[in-house]
């Protein structure tokens, strides 16, 4: 038996596509074979809203899935729209992994040192809000490209494969903020100059988690529920599964879904079970940095309903408070 695993062709994915194939067939004792798909996301230029948002990365590896040409496709979580895909489960969250966002900077400067007018780079409309309010003197500008394109438009940083300057390309940034989790991932943590604490920088919905799909046929039972595969490639999926990070996603993805947010939409989340207690915060931006609306609520409801309904909650405390006038939450 060989499982077909679809996954797209950058170097993060691949990483993290491998990872997961080497648990995957550890514990379910199959073979395993990589299926490269191109995205969307992968061919075309521009901003990520322009292009459709993160769903660009995802809608060719569910193609694939229901067109039979693998078996199972990994995902960063954060990049999965909040809508059901029909035909399609999300069979696994493996455990989740740091889920800061962090300062790549020239000459390990953190944040608070970078000079009035430093330039930071990032393709997060999320990460530029957050910025804009912590520093309202940087200049953030809008970036698109893999991990290691990014990190080179810095210099000095270490990886990198140049040190010549060339506007728009290489060395000509102070900073980019990017994801822990994906530099871990590929080994260039020691590329970080500061890990940005969730109150100065709440993470994306999902940041730091992969998302395992199948077709519904072939994922395991969810809990109550008698539908589902039982044979070996389910039961493996289900060995990956981590309750306490589908619980926190399941609440960061109810409150995004709640929200009705785009993917342009300057939204930050992050929940986390601690003890007998599932705890969310959130936060909506202007996308100038200027005005938010942050809250958090918890819940002893320690299922997917309680961590659903807790999304909602709190999803309906930052509307209240103002969070539609804040910020163009459709935005796409």
């Amino acid at each position: 038996m060989t499982v077909r695993i679809g996954t797209r062709a950058s170097k993060l994915a691949l990483t993290q596509t491998q990872q997961t194939a080497d648990q995957l067939a550890a514990v379910g004792g199959f073979s395993v074979e990589l299926v490269h798909v191109r995205t969307d996301g992968d061919v075309l230029t521009g901003s990520l809203s322009q292009m459709g948002g993160t769903g660009v990365f995802v809608a060719a590896l569910r193609d694939a899935l229901l067109r039979n040409e693998c078996d199972v496709a990994v995902h960063s979580l954060k990049d999965l729209p909040t809508g059901a895909a029909v035909g399609l489960s999300l069979a696994a969250t493996p455990r989740r992994v740091d889920v800061r966002d962090v300062l790549c900077a020239r000459d390990g400067l953190k944040l608070a040192d970078l000079p009035a007018g430093a330039t930071v780079g990032t393709g997060s409309p999320r990460r530029a809000a957050q910025l804009r309010a912590a520093r309202p003197d940087l200049q953030i500008l809008d970036i698109r490209g893999n991990v290691d394109t990014r990190l080179g438009r810095v210099p000095g940083l270490p990886g990198n494969t140049t040190d010549q300057m060339v506007p728009g390309k290489s060395c000509d940034l102070d900073a980019v903020v990017l994801a822990a989790a994906g530099l871990e991932r590929i080994n260039r943590l020691d590329a970080v100059s500061e890990f940005l604490e969730t109150d100065i920088m709440l993470p994306a919905a999902g940041q730091g988690s992969l998302a395992i799909e199948c077709r519904t046929a072939d994922a395991p039972p969810r809990p109550g529920s008698s539908d589902g595969s039982r044979k070996v490639l389910a039961q493996a999926l289900a060995a990956l599964d981590d309750r306490d990070t589908r619980l926190a996603v399941t609440a960061e993805r109810a409150l995004l879904a709640r929200l009705e947010a785009g993917c342009a939409a300057p939204v930050g989340a992050y929940a986390y079970r601690k003890g007998s207690m599932l705890h969310l915060e959130a936060v909506v931006c202007a996308v100038d940095g200027t005005a938010s609306v942050r809250d958090n609520r918890a819940t002893d409801g320690l299922t997917e309903v309680g961590a659903t309904l807790l999304g909602i909650e709190l999803a309906e405390i930052l509307l209240a408070a103002g969070a539609a006038d804040i910020a163009d939450l459709q935005a796409s």
